[in-house]
């Protein structure tokens, strides 16, 4: 089933994702459903790099499920999944991500950057951290930062929360599956964890799903660009400088956990050519972290 498939069948579909049988999709009216014709509308050129965009009322994972797809030579780079609401959506270690129907952005992207060493590939996500950032920032005129390598934070009453996180799949040998999950009007009451939060808690000034998924992408679809017109180089494509710039994480005191249930504890100092987070510790030694956890354990 291709992802416009999917999305006809739910169109067909009388009951609303998440709402119970029978209710209907308008059921929430603060959270309307998003317009996948208006979207293509806007984002599919000819000349530029989404080549679909498909919504599905609900999925178990666009991950999954794009990954899937491209697996089997269904989609072609550009391709872009929403979902509605996921029941299985996924965060960096295998952290489970859940969120009320329409109440936030959940979609995908398929990215083939041939043109890009497959070594400096790690830099998509935080290259995708940075699009999300500045796209959020500008439609929804909430002040954002990334916390290293892929959340983004945001200020609900004078405190730093997280309201997205991006996980990045590899696609068989030459593609790369970019999940991007974003909270847009959760309430108070809905949030999973005391230190999430969305762009409503935050005081947006839109929450308006469809012009936020636009900006989003074609952030992102600015950024790719410059950086696979750099074939990958962070320095010569700004990635670098404009990642440390907005990474609210430099400055910091934090512990790394690492796999093998390791721990650093150090000033993050900076972002080096390979996306690492460099750490200076209490020793004079300066260790450069690719995979882990961040702990922030102050204040910039």
């Amino acid at each position: 089933m291709t992802p416009r498939d999917a999305a006809d069948a739910n169109d067909k579909r009388d009951d609303g994702p998440g709402d119970g049988p029978g209710a209907s999709r308008w059921s929430d009216l603060d959270r309307p459903p998003l317009n996948s014709v208006a979207l293509r509308r806007a984002l599919v050129r000819e000349d530029g790099l989404w080549s679909s965009v498909e919504v599905v009322q609900r999925t178990g994972s666009t991950n999954s499920d794009l990954v899937a797809l491209a697996a089997a030579g269904k989609v072609a780079e550009g391709a872009v999944l929403v979902a509605e609401e996921q029941d299985a959506g996924r965060g960096r270690l295998d952290r489970r991500w859940t969120a009320p129907a329409r109440s936030g952005l959940f979609f995908s992207v398929l990215l083939k950057p041939a043109e890009v060493p497959v070594e400096r590939w790690g830099w998509i996500p935080l290259l995708t951290g940075i699009a999300v950032a500045t796209g959020l920032s500008r439609a929804a005129g909430v002040d954002t930062a990334l916390k290293w390598p892929n959340d983004l934070l945001i200020t609900v009453d004078g405190e730093e929360r997280k309201a997205g996180g991006i996980l990045a799949e590899r696609a068989g040998a030459d593609g790369v599956v970019v999940g991007i999950g974003v909270n847009v009007t959760l309430r108070a009451d809905e949030l999973p964890v005391p230190g999430a939060g969305s762009l409503a808690l935050a005081g947006a000034v839109s929450t308006d799903r469809d012009p936020l998924l636009r900006a989003v992408l074609r952030s992102l679809e600015q950024w790719y660009g410059k950086w696979r017109d750099a074939g990958g180089d962070p320095a010569a494509s700004g990635l670098q400088e404009t990642y440390a710039a907005g990474c609210a994480t430099l400055g910091r005191s934090v512990r790394a956990e690492l796999p093998g249930d390791r721990s650093i504890t150090g000033e993050a100092v900076a972002v080096d050519g390979d996306g690492r987070l460099v750490l200076a510790t209490g020793e004079g030694v300066q260790e450069p972290v690719g995979a882990g956890d961040i702990v922030h354990l102050r204040p910039a």
